[in-house]
């Protein structure tokens, strides 16, 4: 079975924003954020990823990946 890989690390460098920012900005605590980054979580709610593409003004899918377990 597959898996959703995120790459919100890739998008805060890219938009030079700081783990603390996009969390305050978002709305959730500095942990939550880290734990999101680090690919760390199982679920995450659809409008804390509606949050998070608006604030990095990108789409779910500059952030989202689906990949195949060999």
């Amino acid at each position: 079975m597959g898996k959703i890989v995120l790459h919100l690390d890739r998008m805060m460098v890219e938009r030079k924003i700081s783990l603390n920012e996009l969390a305050e900005r978002v709305g959730i605590s500095t942990v939550n954020m880290s734990k999101i980054k680090n690919n760390k979580v199982t679920a995450m709610r659809f409008s804390t990823l509606a949050a998070i593409c608006e604030v990095l003004e990108c789409d779910v899918g500059d952030i989202l990946e689906y990949s195949r377990e060999e």
